[in-house]
């Protein structure tokens, strides 16, 4: 059976595993820095609810569906609402960190790539939510929609945003929610080879779905995250491993050409090739013609009576005087 994470065909010269204690030094302290990078954000209430406004307000400008759309077809369910909640609150750092941890045992060129990716992601969105503090949809009045994390649960965030110590609430834009969830589809793609990766899309599509109808996000947000996780991608290209054609040519032999003559030959090209001289013709050999023409020939003749009891073709006249 196929397997969504059926790794990708051995790479000669593939990147060395990096150090496992530096690793989680380092992408412990990437996460640290962010979360507590976050908390400068907080305090920007006013700030916060006067760009709410300005990016509802566009995204009506620019005809965006409205995200109470979404959220209306979640509360048809109470569990359907549930299960968006737990999904918000359970799947993004757990669906983040696996996608490490597999890609740093089966796929070490892959896992550097994609840690420098989430990283300059982060530290971008970082830069955002810092100098554009933004109140979710679920907060805004003018929405009308409903904080369904607070009325069904469960719920990461405290009721007053200006107590809650463990979050930023203020730092909708860009949703590294729908960030973190294309890097990993995007990384897994990239790293298996199974016909099926294409489905982890719907890991993005979904968690798309979730923080829009779950109204902890515009529409807007996503599509800031997406373009600067497109940026990202375009400025750290995938170091490259040395491939198997790479590999045949400097481990075998070049073959042999025919030779090109000395006209067509370019200033500074190598000499072309040319047989050993243990393989070329001797100056004395003979040719088959020649061969032929040394051997003597004899004629068999038919014995008939009163005739000779044999008769044979003389041998051919040699030139030159007898001895």
């Amino acid at each position: 059976m196929t397997s969504l994470t059926e790794p990708a065909e051995p790479e000669p010269g593939r990147t060395a595993r990096p150090p496992l204690v530096r690793e989680l030094l380092l992408v412990a302290g990437l996460f640290l820095v962010y979360k507590f990078g976050r908390q400068l954000a907080n305090g920007h209430t006013d700030e916060a609810f006067h760009n709410a406004d300005r990016v509802w307000s566009l995204e009506r400008t620019l005809h965006l569906p409205g995200e109470g759309s979404v959220q209306g077809l979640l509360l048809h369910s109470e569990t359907l609402v549930h299960v968006a909640n737990t999904y918000y609150a359970a799947v993004h750092f757990p669906a983040t960190i696996a996608l490490l941890v597999f890609l740093y045992l089966r796929r070490p060129r892959h896992y550097v790539w994609t840690r420098r990716v989430l990283a300059v992601l982060t530290a971008a969105a970082l830069v955002l939510h810092l100098s554009f503090p933004l109140a979710p949809p679920r907060m805004l009045p003018a929405a009308h929609l409903v904080d369904t994390a607070q009325v069904y649960g469960p719920s990461v965030y405290a009721a007053q945003p200006d107590t809650d110590t463990m979050a930023n609430q203020f730092a909708a834009m860009p949703s590294l929610h729908f960030g973190w969830a294309l890097m990993v589809a995007i990384g897994l793609i990239a790293a298996t080879r199974s016909r099926l990766r294409w489905l982890w899309l719907l890991h993005p599509l979904l968690t798309l779905a979730v923080i829009v109808g779950t109204a902890n996000h515009y529409w807007l947000d996503s599509l800031v995250a997406a373009a600067l996780l497109a940026l990202a991608l375009a400025a750290l290209r995938m170091p490259a491993a040395v491939g198997a054609p790479r590999l045949r040519r400097h481990l075998l032999p070049a073959p042999a050409h025919p030779a090109v003559p000395a006209a067509a030959q370019l200033p500074g090209s190598p000499a072309p090739w040319t047989a050993h001289a243990d393989f070329r013709t001797p100056p004395d050999a003979l040719s088959a013609v020649q061969v032929l023409d040394r051997v003597p020939t004899r004629i068999p003749v038919q014995v008939t009576a009163g005739s000779a009891s044999a008769a044979t073709t003389p041998p051919p006249a040699r030139t030159g005087a007898l001895r």
